[in-house]
């Protein structure tokens, strides 16, 4: 198999299906495969994607038993896959299946492991916008991302980065971030944004604060470092002012008098204890979470039959 298109699909009954049609004529010559997983859509998705592989050779469905999130819906994807090259795609038609053969032609050249796709102009809501802007400019600090590259959910991974992506078994996976974990050779290629055809976008703020929370505590040391930095700062901070207060009442100059320094002392170290606190909070539920041995997907059902005939 030269080619996997894997798409996780979520409450896209009217547009996976036309999706779909669109990729066998544009991948028509290549010998490639689509991999929809259904992320516990709410709507009829399921039986469309069922529909899908029962018309097409080149489908398979695997339809995930509850709504695990997009990255691990991709990365139930990915586990199935057995392309050379795998492209992620929105089920969404903003990412035009032309553009597939764009990145699959920068990514023959040899020069790069992942190709992501950056857009002139983008049709997403601003909100939606502003939360890329704000994970891409957090994630170029917490996973050494370049800063002029813009981590779009539309990109082709070749097969040696995927097979070390699978190897993650946690329940919190963050795509970018495994593949930074396993390669800095990345490039990108300007592709067109299309307005949505259908619906709305399902990126809200608890998605938003989800996937911040998952950035800044599950991928990297770099936020605890800084509070480590605080941390000693402050300390050295309430030496320095315990050294001068103590001059000045052996000096009898007395600076903050009576309760004055005490409740200072006090509000300050609670608000020092219940951060650092919140921190080390979140490292230890991730480290919880991710040695409880949760799997970050459970399958419905899948089509075995077709892979093992793919394979052979």
């Amino acid at each position: 198999m030269y080619l996997s298109i894997v798409i996780p699909v979520y409450n896209s009954e009217r547009t996976i299906a036309p999706l779909t049609e669109r990729l066998q004529a544009c991948l028509a010559g290549y010998l490639f495969e689509i991999v929809l997983v259904n992320d516990g859509s709410s709507d009829s998705s399921e039986a469309v994607c069922q529909q899908l592989e029962d018309q097409y050779d080149t489908v398979r469905f695997i339809s995930l038993r509850r709504n695990f999130g997009e990255f691990n819906a991709v990365l139930c994807g990915l586990n199935h896959a057995i392309g050379q090259y795998i492209v992620i795609v929105d089920d969404d038609f903003q990412n035009p299946p032309d553009a597939i053969l764009t990145l699959v032609k920068t990514a023959e050249t040899g020069q790069y492991d992942v190709v992501y796709s950056r857009y002139a102009r983008k049709h997403h809501h601003w909100f939606r916008n502003l939360g890329s802007r704000i994970v891409n400019t957090l994630t170029t600090y917490s996973i050494g991302k370049p800063k002029d590259l813009y981590l779009s959910s539309f990109k082709l991974v070749r097969r040696e980065v995927v097979d070390e992506i699978i190897r993650y078994r946690g329940p919190y996976p963050y795509i970018d971030g495994l593949i930074f974990r396993v390669t800095r050779n990345v490039g990108s290629v300007e592709v067109t944004h299309n307005a949505r055809i259908d619906g709305h976008s399902n990126y809200t703020v608890r998605k938003l604060i989800a996937l911040f929370l998952n950035v800044f505590i599950g991928y990297s040391l770099w936020p605890i470092r800084v509070f480590t930095i605080l941390g000693a700062a402050l300390l050295v901070l309430g030496l320095l002012s315990g050294f001068v207060f103590l001059i000045g009442w052996l000096s009898n100059a007395v600076f903050i008098r009576g309760w004055g320094i005490v409740a200072w002392v006090i509000i300050t170290a609670l608000g020092v204890q219940l951060l650092f606190l919140g921190v080390l909070g979140e490292y230890l539920g991730k480290l919880f979470m991710a040695h409880s041995g949760l799997p970050p997907y459970a399958i419905k059902k899948g089509s075995n039959e077709k892979r093992a005939n793919a394979v052979s």
